[in-house]
Order: C-alpha cells, then sequence, then structure tokens
C-alpha cells in the first residue's frame, strides 16, 4: 500500500506562477497515481516566466487555466500545500471542517524581483527549482 496521498491540491495567491509549477512538477514525478489540482486566493494570469522556466526542464504548462478556490471542480483532497501566506488562510479556512492535512510551504513570489529578462528568469529557475527538491522529497 501506498503511501502517498491520493490527491494534492496546490494553492498560491493568484494561481499564476507558483502553484501552476508546483501542480506541473507533481504531475510530471508521478503521473496519475496522484490526482493533481491547483488553486489561488485570487484569479490571475499564467505567468510568461513561469511558462519559460517550465519549458526549459521540458515540462509544458501553458494549458493551465488559473482558478480560485471558489472555482474547484473538487474540494476533496487529503493534501493540500500552500506556497504563500494568503493561500494558507484559505486553505485553513476551507478545511476548517474536512479531514485533510495542510503543508504551508513558504515560497518566494518571483514575479516581485524586478531586472532584466536574464535576472528576473534566474529568479523563477531558482523558484522552479526549490520547488522540485521540496516536491522529491515530499512524494518519495
Amino acid at each position: 500500500m501506498s503511501d502517498l496521498p491520493s490527491a494534492v491540491l496546490f494553492c498560491c495567491t493568484m494561481n499564476a506562477i507558483r502553484s501552476p509549477m508546483a501542480e506541473g512538477i507533481l504531475k510530471y514525478l508521478k503521473g496519475t497515481r496522484i490526482y493533481v489540482d491547483s488553486c489561488g486566493v485570487r484569479e490571475g494570469e499564467l505567468d510568461g516566466f513561469a511558462i519559460a522556466s517550465m519549458d526549459e526542464m521540458g515540462l509544458d504548462i501553458t494549458g493551465h487555466a488559473p482558478k480560485t478556490f471558489h472555482n474547484l471542480e473538487d474540494s476533496s483532497f487529503d493534501l493540500i500545500i500552500s506556497l504563500s501566506p494568503q493561500a494558507q488562510h484559505s486553505a485553513v479556512e476551507m478545511t476548517r471542517h474536512m479531514a485533510c492535512e495542510v503543508e504551508f510551504w513558504n515560497t518566494l513570489d518571483p514575479s516581485i524581483i524586478e531586472g532584466n529578462r536574464e535576472a528576473r528568469l534566474e529568479v523563477y529557475r531558482q523558484v522552479r527549482d526549490q520547488l522540485m527538491q521540496r516536491i522529491q522529497a515530499r512524494f518519495k
């Protein structure tokens, strides 16, 4: 019997960078063995630097449609991993009456970094790589 959760939700502030990256990484690593989704506190627009940094790994997230907690198709998750303080608050509220584990992985929002294209992309790569390491360790 596997000790992997059967359904995981990643959440962040706008479902535009961190949570779509995490969703893409876990789907890549575990395929259909785990149902994976992501959402945000507010709905954003998928970030081009997020797309580019994931594409460098051979992962295509261009089909991701950002959504909020309120428009999730399913709310039955074994594990919710929040990647921002705002998302942590919403995850705790969502699970108040559910049997669901919530983990907080405070993750830098790379969109706040200024600089030229390469400098900004480097920060996205760092966030992507940190998520990859954390996900690999958590879902061995």
